[in-house]
């Protein structure tokens, strides 16, 4: 039953989509009835596993495939204890969101720490670096199985494509929403991505 709803949650939203190609129909009525079903706010988190292509083409896809296998094992726990929700799964990138910024905040820091004791006891080759980039604001949410929106694109623009490995890269709109973190200061960044002007740099 859970999965028919989200099936016909999906197929509702593709057939309002559908009506924004018709000649003479009223974008803005149609868009607002759109937003009323799925919108949604909520802080969304890209990971994504540094180095994928270059340890792919050093030690094969079955170490890689390990290595995402370990990764995914460690840090879901500490996601749930941080009440996210794992959206979904793409290759090496986790994508999660959350009801409060700083708990996704927050997870992400314990996630980082984990991994850096994690990778003490590991060769080089075998480490598990991870890139985490945070967004907050409405967004479409279809059940448990996607979102978009334009603060899910900057995150994962800065989750998959910005951050560098142990880093954990935040839009303005995360950083407002998370507000003051015992122990953590947000840096400004150089770097704009779709989606957000102003980014920053969590420090821990």
């Amino acid at each position: 039953m859970r999965d028919e709803l989200l099936k016909s949650s999906e197929h509702r939203l593709w057939e309002l989509i559908a009506e924004r190609t018709r000649p003479g129909v009223d974008l803005k009525a149609l868009d607002r009835r759109i937003w009323d079903l799925f919108g949604e706010t909520w802080a969304i988190m890209f990971t994504d596993l540094s180095g994928f292509s270059r340890q792919v083409e050093k030690f094969g896809i079955l170490h890689f495939l390990q290595i995402i296998l370990e990764h995914k094992e460690l840090l879901s726990p500490i996601i749930q204890k941080h009440d996210g929700i794992l959206i979904k799964i793409e290759e090496d990138s986790l994508i999660v969101i959350f009801r409060r910024t700083a708990s996704a905040v927050l997870c992400a820091v314990e996630m980082q720490e984990i991994l850096k004791q994690y990778n003490l006891k590991r060769p080089p080759e075998t480490e598990v670096l991870l890139c985490v980039g945070i967004g907050y604001g409405e967004m479409l949410r279809i059940g448990d199985q996607d979102v978009w929106g334009r603060e899910v694109n900057a995150a994962s623009k800065l989750g998959e494509d910005t951050a560098k490995a142990g880093e954990i890269l935040l839009t303005r709109a995360a950083v407002d929403s998370a507000g003051t973190l015992e122990g953590i200061t947000f840096e400004k960044i150089e770097a704009q991505v779709g989606g957000s002007a102003e980014n920053y740099r969590a420090n821990y």
